[in-house]
């Protein structure tokens, strides 16, 4: 579950993600970043936050933005640093690309080749869970099964697909759902405002 809280948060994300995007070859957007949708992972430590951004540059089409938060840097991963932010209540917080993050790795191989769901979202309201609901749902096609400890990641291709090596599972990252056709291994789909597009695939090593 995901706790959120109701925080001021400086730069925003979509600010930082307007000045990120453009950064990346597979950007296809321009003018404003919106958001379009969201999910979210839990990370069974507790530790780091992973959501993944459903945005629009402009007029361009839906990109994918996988992202983590920490409340320290994560070592060896500068190229996948998106940007800092100062957070009211958790102060500050390192904003990663996720698909550079191992966290990140293990926690979208256990959603699809495990089934494992998508973060239940809450605020605590006097004592209380007030839960949100998700703005987009995603399942998997594969039956529940063990998921494989990803281990560490060894390489990442950043492009279309991103291409997610792990010691035990290839993952790929669909950047513009909709545009790339996942291949017929167990995939992650997503259904936000009547669309229905695949967003991520993995395969055991």
């Amino acid at each position: 579950m995901a706790l959120l809280h109701r925080a001021d948060i400086r730069p925003a994300k979509l600010d930082l993600l307007a000045t990120w995007l453009p950064t990346r070859d597979w950007y296809a957007g321009g003018g404003d970043v919106t958001r379009v949708a969201a999910y979210r992972f839990d990370d069974p430590a507790g530790q780091v936050g992973i959501e993944t951004l459903l945005v629009r540059g402009g007029d361009g089409p839906v990109h994918q933005v996988p992202l983590t938060y920490r409340g320290a840097p994560l070592d060896g991963a500068d190229e996948w640093l998106v940007g800092t932010t100062e957070h009211s209540v958790l102060g500050r917080r390192w904003v990663y690309d996720a698909v550079g993050d191992p966290v990140y790795a293990a926690a979208l191989a256990a959603t699809i080749l495990a089934g494992t769901a998508q973060a239940e979202e809450y605020f605590e309201v006097d004592g209380r869970r007030e839960v949100r609901p998700p703005s987009m749902d995603i399942t998997s096609d594969t039956p529940a099964a063990d998921a494989p400890p990803v281990g560490a990641v060894r390489q990442v291709v950043d492009g279309d697909p991103t291409l997610i090596v792990t010691d035990a599972v290839e993952l790929g990252v669909i950047r513009r759902p909709g545009s790339t056709a996942a291949p017929a291994v167990a995939t992650l789909t997503g259904t936000w405002d009547d669309i229905r597009a695949p967003l991520a695939y993995a395969a055991p090593r």
